[in-house]
């Protein structure tokens, strides 16, 4: 799954209390098993996880396992990556997204 001890996993059953009630930035990735741009957006995400240690808080939510979250966002295509700030959504990211681009869209909600 991950490498990175800065990526926590979301579920279904722990999204409210973990994402939603996070006090800093969070952001998560849905994603799936058999999707090649999910596998390669992987390691951007851990990294970013690893450079922002401390200031944001990075998840990855398996949209296979976790049927309800998705289709809560409307999520359609994955990856999808959405940035939460106190419980809401200010961004997202559809597809496979260079890591400047996340980080712009990081550093504007920081």
């Amino acid at each position: 799954m991950s490498s990175s001890k800065n990526i926590n996993t979301a579920t279904d059953s722990n999204f409210d209390q973990d994402v939603l009630a996070c006090s800093q930035l969070a952001i998560i990735d849905f994603w799936a098993e058999w999707c090649g741009p999910c596998r390669l957006l992987g390691p951007t995400i851990e990294k970013i996880a690893d450079e922002y240690e401390g200031k944001i808080k990075v998840f990855k939510m398996n949209v296979d396992e976790n049927p309800a979250t998705p289709s809560q966002f409307q999520i359609r295509g994955i990856p999808t990556v959405i940035f939460f700030k106190e419980g809401k959504v200010v961004d997202q990211l559809v597809g496979n997204h260079p890591r400047e681009a996340i980080i712009e869209t990081l550093q504007k909600h920081l």
